[in-house]
């Protein structure tokens, strides 16, 4: 079977109308969100008698579908707050909402090698040792990518290890890479990997062994963010003709109604849900790390 990317295929669908009907809801999401957002979206529309249509990609990908294929969804969630604020405001999005977190994790399988001797104190050495193969994110296509290149800086310092984040990036071979991280945990679980560069979040709804990284490298401590700021990377923009750089920061997703949603009302009754006890309840069910109480951005009053 020929592989078509999630981008071709928004090509192919480009023609197609988002807006079938009045109750059909339009979400367009990180793949790191797939299986939460999923599970909120199938709650709410059992409630609300509505039709949801969900595609997945990573979070730059999805961002281009508005910027370079012009396809608007209802709602828009990305694994990086930050994108909204580098592709899609203001022309695509007003305002966004912060609504979960996560961090940077090293996920493996039992059978991976050298399972056994893995942990916080020995991953650098193991991902490099021969044989072993790790995969990762494509940074230009989604954040866990261009986050798996910042941790690794991060680590290069942390360690006090020069050269270290050339070293790593060594061992992580382009064949290893995949459109997004959610795209790896079927190549780790089918044995064709044995190391993947993921989030907590999906390495616990797909219940693999993983390490967690220091405080220091992670991106998942708010206290550490003047830390995390000090590795950077840059990566394809709006076009492949500009660039864009992201900074070390914790990790925040963001979601948002497009500015041109045909369905404002309903996606933002979704939300409205989505923030509720109920809501948080179930991303949380779903091993997604919801706020407590979501931040909209810009605040009122500040734009």
């Amino acid at each position: 079977m020929r592989f078509v990317s999630a981008l071709t295929l928004a090509v192919t669908l480009a023609a197609t109308p988002l807006a079938a009907q009045e109750n059909t809801l339009i979400v367009f999401n990180a793949g790191s969100l797939a299986r939460p957002l999923r599970a909120a979206l199938d709650t709410f529309a059992l409630r609300e008698h509505v039709t949801v249509q969900q595609e997945n990609a990573g979070s730059l990908e999805t961002a281009r579908k508005l910027t370079e294929l012009h396809k608007i969804p209802d709602l828009i969630g990305l694994a990086d707050h930050e994108v909204f604020e580098q592709l899609l405001m203001p022309d695509y999005v007003s305002k966004y909402y912060e609504f979960a977190r996560n961090r940077m994790v090293i996920a493996y399988a039992k059978r991976s090698k050298f399972a056994a001797e893995m942990s916080a104190a020995t991953w650098t050495s193991i991902l490099q040792r021969p044989g072993v193969e790790t995969g990762r994110a494509d940074p230009s296509l989604d954040p866990n990518g261009y986050r798996t290149l910042l941790v690794i800086q991060l680590a290069e310092s942390f360690y006090a290890q020069p050269g270290l984040a050339s070293q790593m990036l060594g061992a992580m071979p382009v064949r290893n890479m995949r459109p997004n991280e959610a795209a790896l945990v079927g190549l780790l679980q089918a044995g064709e990997l044995d190391y993947i560069w993921s989030y907590e979040s999906i390495a616990q709804a797909a219940a693999l062994e993983y390490v967690t990284l220091p405080v220091e490298i992670g991106l998942g401590d708010p206290a550490m963010s003047a830390a995390y700021a000090k590795a950077s990377v840059r990566v394809a923009g709006r076009t492949p003709r500009d660039s864009i750089t992201f900074r070390g920061e914790p990790i925040l997703y963001g979601i948002a109604v497009p500015i041109a949603a045909a369905h404002k009302d309903l996606a933002e009754r979704f939300l409205m849900w989505l923030f509720s006890p109920e809501g948080v309840r179930v991303l949380r069910a779903a091993k997604l790390d919801a706020l407590d109480v979501h931040v909209v951005v810009p605040k009122p009053g500040n734009r």
